[in-house]
């Protein structure tokens, strides 16, 4: 299991860097057919997976990545509201086929996953966003390997003691501590390779900073719904990680943060 874990984590960072150095339309996609796959896996669990909400929700993401790319509309809350207008049509009108929390789990779906997936390509896509994308990845997948190393050689206070016993408050406080110093490792490494003679650390540090306490939040998210349907894994897609849902828990709540901290007090 370590081994398969290993290599498919290499593959998955291997990855990672041709779809992000490329960005563009090419990212675009990969967070759209990464978005699918997420809803899919989240709509399984409430059965509409192949059924019209669910095949309403896909539409939906299709809608507002083509809206992120060609800005049809201007404002991408005219799709969420025309999405939750007609989710609503099809509740009624077919009742009671559907279930109420069916039909929230759809349209939570939709923002849960393909909204906030959204945000790793507008990142990118930002001033300097070949640059600042990377911080959603060092305050997640970095604060978690950190967060797990710490925890296993000093951890003691439960962080989340019924959710996930495992978890410790000196792991949260090493995950945190760790993507500070990552950021700042990265931050000083860019400036002096790239000559990014702007490329302020300080304010990257703080940003990864808070990004990875959102972080464990979206860990701890994700986990307490699998908890609540007793299931181990969201899917089987990447080899002894999961799917999609699984390996990229943090980031869909990191990757908004980033966007936004960065955008306003950054870029």
């Amino acid at each position: 299991m370590f081994v398969t874990r290993l290599i498919s984590g290499i593959v998955l960072v291997a990855l990672a860097l041709l779809f992000i150095i490329t960005g563009g339309d090419l990212l675009l996609g990969v967070m759209l057919v990464l978005s699918l796959i997420g809803m899919f896996e989240l709509y399984r669990i409430f059965d509409v997976e192949k059924k019209l909400p669910g095949i309403l929700g896909y539409l939906a993401a299709v809608a507002y990545y083509l809206d992120l790319r060609f800005k049809f509309t201007g404002d991408n809350m005219v799709i969420m509201l025309a999405f939750l207008i007609l989710l609503l049509a099809v509740f009624v009108f077919s009742y009671p086929k559907f279930h109420s929390h069916q039909i929230m789990a759809v349209f939570f779906g939709l923002f849960y996953v393909g909204v906030m997936l959204s945000f790793l390509y507008q990142t990118r896509m930002l001033p300097k966003g070949q640059f600042i994308v990377w911080l959603i990845f060092l305050c997640s997948w970095g604060c978690d390997t950190c967060a797990y190393c710490v925890g296993v050689l000093f951890g003691k206070h439960k962080m989340s003691p019924i959710l996930s016993p495992k978890k410790s408050v000196e792991g949260a406080v090493g995950g945190v501590v760790g993507a500070c110093l990552l950021t700042a490792i990265y931050c000083a490494v860019v400036s002096n390779v790239f000559k990014v003679d702007d490329f302020a650390i300080l304010p990257l540090v703080c940003i990864s900073a808070v990004g990875a306490l959102i972080s464990m939040v979206g860990d701890l998210a994700a986990s307490a719904i699998k908890r609540n349907f007793e299931i181990k894994d969201y899917g089987k897609l990447i080899p002894g990680h999961g799917g999609v849902l699984d390996r990229f828990d943090s980031i869909i709540i990191t990757a908004p943060i980033i966007y936004f901290l960065a955008n306003y007090f950054y870029v």
